[in-house]
């Protein structure tokens, strides 16, 4: 398969397109929940921490780091702040173990990327903290497919309008591939790319939009095997 006329540059999402992330935070969410059952039903003390990731997301931005502190606060919140300091310890080490848990690539992923290289510019674009991005890019063993590396704050269309703009020959002939409709798909066609979901068993609910069935340049596979025959159908 040769590439399209059309379509010079693929960029990819990392966290769960790539590799697990989303499964971690929840196993720490309901390890959370455990912690402070005595201050609330699990459902309560979920909501409460995702009130505060929400709120938070401006300040602290995506990723353990920011996930930790709104778990902090939320404890503070529902105790009314008499949560003991050996709780706190205890979130701290939630967030410790979610920064040294290893990286599980997801099938097809070193395949799919092995079959597109030397053929299209192949581009990571992913959000979140920086140095822990940066440790689960080196640990994939995934490194060597990628032309260029962008970690970002967030993913709107001026950000895919700049980074394909920079690496490879602008939007219009590139697709980004990802398990968020609303940070990796949506942004990229309103760029002008494509957008090509690959969904994922667990999403965040801050990452949930409506996918936009009628746009041509959308594009849903069920993994990543899938890719390759699907871009060579698009031209």
């Amino acid at each position: 398969m040769a590439a399209g006329p059309g379509i010079t540059a693929i960029g990819f999402d990392a966290d769960d397109t790539l590799w697990q992330n989303e499964t971690f935070f929840r196993m720490t969410e309901q390890r959370f929940a455990e912690l402070l059952s005595g201050h609330g039903e699990h459902h309560v003390i979920s909501a409460r921490l995702l009130e505060a990731e929400r709120r938070n997301l401006r300040y602290y931005g995506y990723g353990v780091k920011g996930f930790t502190l709104s778990m902090i606060e939320t404890a503070v919140e529902v105790t009314r702040g008499e949560v003991p300091s050996s709780v706190i310890a205890e979130i701290l080490s939630f967030g410790r173990q979610m920064l040294e848990n290893p990286v599980e690539t997801l099938p097809h992923a070193r395949e799919t990327l092995d079959a597109l290289a030397g053929r299209y510019r192949i581009l990571l674009i992913t959000k979140g903290d920086l140095f822990d991005q940066e440790r689960k890019l080196a640990q994939s063993g995934l490194g060597e497919y990628f032309n260029a590396v962008e970690i970002v704050s967030e993913k709107t269309p001026g950000t895919y309008e700049r980074i394909f703009t920079r690496h490879a020959d602008g939007p219009g002939r590139a697709v980004m591939v990802g398990n968020s409709l609303k940070s990796d798909v949506v942004p990229a066609i309103a760029a002008g790319g494509y957008g090509i979901h690959v969904p994922h068993e667990l999403t965040w609910i801050l990452e949930h939009e409506e996918a936009p069935e009628d746009n041509p340049r959308f594009r849903r596979i069920e993994d990543l095997a899938q890719l390759p025959p699907l871009l060579g159908q698009i031209t």
